[in-house]
């Protein structure tokens, strides 16, 4: 299982700063930006919570180490294509993307009657979720163990950033994605935290 958590940084200023029919066409026009590129892996969109986007990979068909490449190629995608993104309504307005990224073990299936839906539990989406809150913008943190994952597929890019403890894991060690071998569009300045 590999999951992606995104988010923009600032969504709340910019809501405030709209109509609601403006903030809806925002993220549908994120969105459906989203989504086309995410059809081009072996990805699967979870769910949109407000302004984060949550993928998995290797869920509901397992598909071994791939999970961490679909995964982390698409959220290279996603960064490129955030930096040309223009909001319609605030055309001068600079999007910008907190991306993390975990690999680990969750229980997924689908809950309710009324509206069922695909839900993702464990931990893990805990893991994946502090990894994007806890990185900055304009840049991909990913767990140690997608770390791992990446090593042994080979040709990803990465830079050690610290370490720190995460409830229920103890010392969890966090990393910068910042590319792949033979990836050849361009991906932003990420920020400093």
């Amino acid at each position: 299982f590999f999951r992606d958590s995104s988010d923009i940084v600032g969504f709340t200023n910019i809501a405030r700063a709209s109509t609601p029919l403006e903030v809806v066409a925002l993220l549908n026009d994120m969105y459906t930006s989203f989504d086309g590129i995410a059809a081009n892996y072996d990805v699967y969109k979870v769910e949109t919570i407000g302004d984060a986007y949550m993928i998995v990979s290797g869920l509901p068909t397992r598909n071994g180490d791939q999970h961490a490449g679909e995964v982390c190629t698409t959220a290279m995608d996603l960064l490129h294509a955030i930096g040309s993104f223009t909001i319609r309504h605030m055309p001068k307005t600079k999007m910008r993307l907190r991306i993390g990224v975990h690999t680990g073990v969750v229980v997924a299936g689908v809950v309710g009657l009324k509206m069922p839906r695909y839900c993702l539990f464990g931990d893990s989406v805990k893991v994946a979720e502090s990894m994007e809150s806890g990185g900055a913008p304009m840049r991909i943190q990913i767990s140690e163990t997608t770390f791992e994952v990446l090593q042994r597929l080979g040709g990803y890019k990465t830079d050690y950033r610290d370490e720190v403890d995460v409830k229920g894991h103890g010392k969890l060690k966090r990393y910068w994605l910042k590319g792949k071998v033979g990836y050849d569009r361009e991906l932003p300045e990420g920020e400093d935290p």
